[in-house]
């Protein structure tokens, strides 16, 4: 009789775990996300990268609760092909991520590597526009600051010096200051400035700042955005391309996204 009583009294306890967990059940420590974005025309640091074309993005993010992260993005390009240099087809762009984030209160910390792939066919002895990056960032509530170095070429990059030898980019740098405030009735301020100093080719150098809006529509975000840089044609002709377009010339840009 005892043993059927005991034996009675654990079914209970059993019966009743299920719900327990249920109740008292631990958030995931995995976080699967996916974003998609139709802009106007794709920019990157100031510099037009589709030709004032529309470009369509989107890309997928993983995370760990302990602050680890991955992720992949893409999107259309037309910069490799603009070129017109016979043998070259890349007409997408692929990036790859890794990194570590850790929250101190307000502060977060971010350090990374980041690879920008652009698979395609190139004629031989054309230089390898696959870039590698190291990141390091800090934000505060809505503002941020962000350092990049490359340990490749920079997007391609040489730098032709007079006696007609080149010199590499690898070592080249990226400064990131940007402020997100949010405005009120779903209305958020992009502010950004940024630098990007290309190592051992000073003529290619140049400042890009951003100015724009984005608004919330439903888990939608509208944007408008008004860019401009010093990355002139006009300083050596390294941001025209060979359809006589100004790449690093003022823009508006529209742009419609969803996280997911």
């Amino acid at each position: 009789m005892r043993l059927s009583i005991i034996a009675a009294s654990l079914l209970s306890a059993l019966s009743a775990l299920p719900a327990l967990a249920a109740d008292e059940a631990p958030a995931s420590p995995h976080t699967f996300t996916g974003n998609m974005t139709v802009a106007s025309e794709y920019i990157y640091r100031g510099i037009a990268q589709t030709n004032r074309k529309p470009a369509i993005q989107g890309g997928v993010d993983y995370s760990h609760s302990s602050g680890v992260y991955v992720g992949a993005w893409a999107s259309n390009i037309s910069w490799l092909s603009d070129a017109q240099v016979a043998g070259v087809s890349a007409p997408v762009e692929i990036d790859t991520y890794g990194g570590y984030k850790h929250a101190f209160g307000d502060v977060t910390l971010d350090v990374g590597v980041l690879k920008y792939n652009y698979p395609g066919t190139y004629p031989a002895g054309f230089v390898n526009p696959d870039t590698l990056e190291g990141y390091l960032g800090v934000s505060y509530k809505f503002a941020s600051f962000k350092y990049s170095r490359s340990f490749s070429n920079l997007f391609g990059a040489q730098s032709v010096q007079e006696d007609g030898s080149t010199k590499k980019t690898d070592g080249s740098q990226y400064f990131d200051l940007s402020a997100n405030p949010e405005l009120g009735a779903g209305f958020t301020l992009n502010l950004h400035a940024g630098r990007q100093q290309v190592a051992n080719f000073p003529n290619a150098s140049y400042n890009d700042y951003k100015a724009g809006v984005t608004y919330d529509l439903k888990g939608w975000a509208v944007g408008v955005a008004y860019v401009t840089t010093t990355a002139k044609a006009s300083t050596g002709d390294f941001y025209r391309s060979a359809l006589n377009r100004d790449l690093g010339a003022d823009r508006i840009v529209v742009s419609l996204g969803k996280t997911f």
